[in-house]
């Protein structure tokens, strides 16, 4: 199956959107088949802002419905004490907002953006989409993640070569609690590096420090600019220390 053939056969559904090249790519595939999709995405503490940026922009270049909705996910206990599992807990809050408002606007049938190179193993947030019947057509149909950038480059998206990015609450370790001020500090660390061009790196909370850790492409150049780096981010870390291992 292509996806051409899954929007024929499934011509009508809600995209759980993010605004990464995943999702932004099926909601182009869905416009070009003709499909009546419309997308949702989900802003909580979890998310950075310019994620919903790059979501409201990919949405109005393609000219397809979007909605914006609200999700207190550290209101939820487990969430909060930020278990190994913590993603499933968190997946079934999303996708459980997203589902009663695509009900609402009369879409029965859920998407996300899983592609065929998102192991299970790796994902705990799959369970969740599996328990809530979420359909996943770039993994049903075969499409991996480089397929995805390749096809997405073709079609002019400038999702295409977006790093991959995980939620805020990743940079935070297995065990701790997760505060909306640990997510705030962790938000503000990454967009001044991003501010400077780095990219694909990332914030990792390390008891009171941050654990900077950078692809191999970058680390000399964080070196470099250490002692600036240091300044910004001490305003909310004890400590800022450089992963030596690179990012892969």
């Amino acid at each position: 199956m292509n996806l051409s053939e899954f929007f024929e056969e499934n011509p009508k559904a809600a995209l759980a959107f993010s605004g990464g090249v995943d999702s932004a790519y099926l909601l182009y595939a869905a416009k070009a088949a003709g499909a009546d999709v419309r997308a949702y995405y989900v802003k909580s503490d979890f998310q950075p802002q310019f994620e919903l940026e790059d979501a409201k922009r990919m949405c109005g270049e393609l000219e397809i419905g979007f909605t914006i909705l609200k999700s207190d996910v550290l209101a939820d206990r487990t969430v909060r004490e930020n278990p190994a599992d913590r993603c499933y807990h968190c997946k079934k809050l999303i996708f459980t907002t997203i589902q009663k408002a695509a009900a609402a606007d009369g879409y029965e049938l859920l998407l996300d953006g899983t592609n065929a190179s998102d192991e299970e193993g790796d994902r705990p947030g799959m369970r969740a989409l599996q328990e809530m019947a979420v359909r996943s057509p770039l993994r049903e149909c075969g499409l991996t993640k480089k397929e995805i950038r390749r096809l997405s480059e073709a079609a002019g998206l400038f999702t295409w070569e977006k790093p991959a990015y995980a939620c805020l609450a990743t940079r935070i370790p297995t065990g701790e609690e997760i505060t909306a001020e640990k997510l705030k500090m962790t938000e503000a660390a990454e967009d001044f590096l991003f501010s400077r061009g780095f990219t694909d790196f990332r914030v990792r909370r390390f008891g009171g420090a941050a654990r900077l850790q950078f692809p191999a492409s970058q680390l000399a150049r964080a070196f470099a600019e250490r002692e600036e780096i240091v300044k910004e981010l001490k305003q909310y870390y004890q400590a800022v220390l450089l992963d030596m291992e690179a990012r892969i």
